[in-house]
């Protein structure tokens, strides 16, 4: 009974928005959907240029700000209001988050950020809310940026197609290395450990002279002699050498870190233990917290005062001990049971063409190099264009300058304009543009430059596919005309560099008519500001 009511409903139409869908398949392919999101959008950096989306789009929204290093601080909401505007549709709190994180200089070995304000502390401190924060690119992070305005990497639109946003950043420094990166994904993560710039550069140089000099393939031996292990910013001492080695080799590794530490004797006969560099990425209010409850605790026994008196010089821990004790007995207890010595795990994963894939040292200096070539190439490239384009330009107004005085010379013998104009097309081969196979002509490229007077160009004319050139031999009073027939060439679909030359005779009229068209456009500007003014408030 309660089917053939369900039939009768559903047969009504009352059903007609309800699907039914294998719930096993869907959850596999929403899961699958949302762990690449996570894996290819969020958590793990390009190899290219070493970001993650989040901090990618920071540093391209501060650029675009014009917040560079010789410019003063912003508002850091400022800075997380574009980012999250334009490219980044998230949390503005995993947005500062990136922000605050890249101007630590106890998280990044070269701050990409430089902060002004409160931007937390290594004992876990969080940062200031970002209205109270101020900020602006550093001077290193300029490198990453370096061209990237001439076409050297590809731009995709943003989340609503009404930006454009750099897929990867030309990087003009291996910051995969240098800087290190941690991200927990769907199924992997990425722990990669900051290094020395001097030593990742003279690597990378050493592939590229192997390359050119000798024609061969660097030998991942040939690296790890200049690139021995990890530079992490906070200091510390690494304990030996085999798990930088292994990591580097395979792209997994184990690093053993040690504190800092120096003993010094009191004049009262006791020791202290003083600490003056910490393991990479230890919280220190945290591990003076774990000496305070092994204290309590008496697992470690001769601690008689525990003191923090880091400042912003560096860090200092002084651990007092008893008279009767063993300051070295104590200090290998305290690397046993602290973090005092830590282990850092390195998992040398990223995305290589969107895909992520662990690699080891050389791998992954080899991809950056991959991704140089292609940046310097673009770059050489868009350079060739535009100085072709000035070189077009020049050669043009050298041929101008060439015969600028016969032309003079023909103008004046002349008895009227008319016979002027014959003579001219007959010493130069010039040919009128009156008819529309001249104007298919010009689109092709087959006439170079424009000889226009505005009383016949003014109107009409689409002249913008073909050459780039354009000779006023006439003025007119009116600035919507002159401003038309300038249109005719410097209009969308116009792929060169537009240069307008006017032939004016020095001491005439010429001069007061040039005068007051440059009076005119200025006074519409202004009008057209005021108006816009207007029209916003």
């Amino acid at each position: 009974m309660q089917d053939n009511i369900f039939d009768q409903i559903q047969e009504g139409n009352q059903f007609d928005k309800v699907h039914v869908v294998d719930l096993k398949k869907t959850m596999e392919t929403c899961y699958i959907d949302y762990a690449m999101s996570v894996i290819a959008a969020r958590a793990l950096p390009d190899v290219r240029d070493g970001l993650k989306p989040v901090q990618r789009r920071v540093l391209y929204s501060m650029i675009e700000l014009n917040n560079g290093p010789d410019k003063p601080h912003r508002k850091s909401a400022r800075i997380v209001g574009d980012t999250m505007g334009k490219y980044h549709p998230h949390g503005d709190s995993s947005i500062y988050g990136a922000l605050v994180n890249m101007a630590q200089d106890w998280n990044f070995r070269y701050p990409l950020v430089d902060g002004h304000g409160n931007f937390g502390s290594m004992d876990g401190d969080g940062a200031a809310a970002m209205r109270y924060t101020e900020a602006r690119l550093s001077k290193i992070s300029m490198e990453l940026l370096a061209d990237i305005n001439k076409d050297t990497v590809d731009f995709i639109p943003n989340f609503d197609e009404t930006e454009k946003e750099p897929v990867v950043l030309p990087s003009r420094f291996p910051n995969l290395l240098v800087n290190g990166t941690t991200g927990i994904a769907v199924g992997m993560a990425t722990n990669i450990p900051p290094h020395n710039l001097r030593e990742v550069v003279k690597a990378v140089v050493k592939i590229i002279d192997n390359r050119v000099e000798e024609g061969r393939d660097t030998e991942i031996e040939e690296v790890l002699d200049i690139v021995k292990a990890p530079d992490f910013p906070t200091g510390g001492l690494i304990l030996g050498t085999r798990g930088s080695e292994e990591a580097y080799r395979t792209g997994r590794g184990k690093v053993r870190v040690r504190a800092v530490t120096n003993i010094e004797t009191l004049p009262n006969g006791k020791s202290q233990i003083i600490v003056t560099e910490l393991p990479y990425m230890v919280n220190k209010a945290n591990l003076i917290q774990k000496i305070a409850e092994l204290v309590k605790l008496k697992k470690i026994d001769g601690i008689t005062d525990l003191r923090d008196e880091s400042n912003r010089e560096g860090v200092r821990v002084v651990i007092e001990l008893r008279r009767d004790v063993n300051a070295n007995v104590i200090l290998n207890l305290l690397y046993k049971h602290t973090q005092l010595q830590d282990t850092f795990g390195v998992i040398m994963l990223a995305l290589v063409n969107n895909e992520p894939k662990v690699m080891n040292l050389l791998d992954i200096l080899k991809n950056y190099l991959k991704h140089q070539e292609d940046v310097v190439t673009r770059r050489t490239k868009y350079d060739l264009n535009k100085a072709e384009e000035r070189d077009h330009i020049l050669q043009g107004l050298l041929k101008a300058l060439d015969y600028i005085d016969e032309v003079i010379s023909i103008i004046r013998s002349s008895a009227n304009a008319q016979v002027a104009k014959e003579r001219l097309m007959e010493r130069f081969a010039a040919v009128p543009i009156d008819k529309s196979e001249d104007i298919t002509k010009w689109n092709k490229g087959e006439i170079p430059v424009a000889l226009i007077h505005p009383a016949s160009a003014g109107h009409g004319l689409n002249l913008q596919e073909g050459g780039c050139h354009l000779i006023w031999f006439g003025l007119t009073w009116s600035l919507e005309l002159y401003q038309q027939c300038n249109a005719r060439l410097w209009r969308q679909g116009q792929k060169n560099t537009v240069t307008i030359q006017h032939v004016v005779t020095k001491g005439t009229i010429d001069e007061d008519v040039l005068k007051a068209l440059e009076n005119n456009d200025v006074s519409q500007e202004s009008l057209l500001k005021a108006v816009k003014a207007r029209l916003i408030s």
